[in-house]
């Protein structure tokens, strides 16, 4: 059974598209047939995100307004034969896409792809508001400070007053020493927050600009952060994935910096 899967978050800058994109390609790279959506109509960036930006013919209001097919605006992924994408056009707005529109477009897709993944445009505007819609689950990103928790929180709220309870939690840039000095809140913390489960947790990694830069995904490399995002990509499909333990690391942090201060 096909499943649509909104990516949101409540503000800008929490790394809601790199997750978008490794969302994409994990669950493409676990065997499922995965088209994503760039739905930030006007501005467009998962292409840049997954190196496709010279491959754009047509794209998604293309489709819409019927000056190409469905299959004629599908970029396959470099590196997965099971990924594709919709970009997104930078000539409109949100208000160009009607939610019948793109329920329509919905329904086509879901009889071709295992999963549909929605990268929303951040905030509460229009846009997404038709990303939120129509999707069954929702994947909520946001980074360990209060700005972004508290937009975060407002984002939830707005989903499950439409029904959409389905919720994953994805707290993203955890750094364990600014969480032990309490410069940070802790993924727990967060949790109790927003009341709500957590899915996956991101440490901040440096591989995350190179990746975005080289237009790479980052499940290709060997460290925390392919670990991190396979292993949410698992949760999302279905498998019983433990969450890192980060207070472990914290009190690991605890007795390292315990022997560096007797030295």
């Amino acid at each position: 059974m096909s499943e649509v899967i909104v990516v949101t978050s409540g503000k800008g800058g929490v790394g809601k598209t790199t997750l978008a994109a490794n969302i994409g390609a994990g669950i493409s790279s676990l065997g499922f047939k995965t088209v994503l959506i760039d739905l930030d109509i006007g501005l467009r960036n998962l292409d840049a995100v997954m190196g496709l930006e010279n491959r754009i013919t047509y794209h998604l209001m293309d489709i819409i307004e019927g000056n190409c097919r469905i299959n004629q605006a599908f970029i396959k992924d470099k590196y997965y034969k099971n990924l594709y994408l919709i970009p997104s056009s930078q000539k409109h707005s949100a208000k160009d896409l009607l939610p019948d529109q793109f329920h329509a477009l919905l329904e086509l897709l879901r009889k071709e792809f295992d999963y549909i993944i929605i990268d929303s445009p951040a905030g509460i505007e229009h846009g997404f508001h038709n990303a939120i819609f129509f999707a069954d689950r929702a994947v909520v990103v946001t980074t360990p400070d209060i700005s972004s928790v508290r937009d975060a929180d407002k984002v939830i709220r707005i989903m499950k007053q439409k029904d959409l309870s389905q919720i994953h939690l994805v707290i993203n840039k955890i750094i364990p020493e600014m969480i032990y000095y309490g410069d940070m809140l802790s993924p727990d913390d967060i949790s109790e927050i927003l009341n709500l489960k957590i899915s996956g947790v991101i440490p901040n990694h440096k591989e995350v600009m190179i990746s975005y830069n080289q237009g790479t995904h980052l499940i290709h490399k060997e460290n925390d952060i392919s670990k991190a995002f396979m292993n949410l990509c698992g949760r999302i499909t279905g498998d019983d994935i433990p969450i890192t333990d980060f207070n472990k690391k914290i009190r690991i942090f605890t007795k390292l910096s315990y022997k560096f201060y007797k030295k």
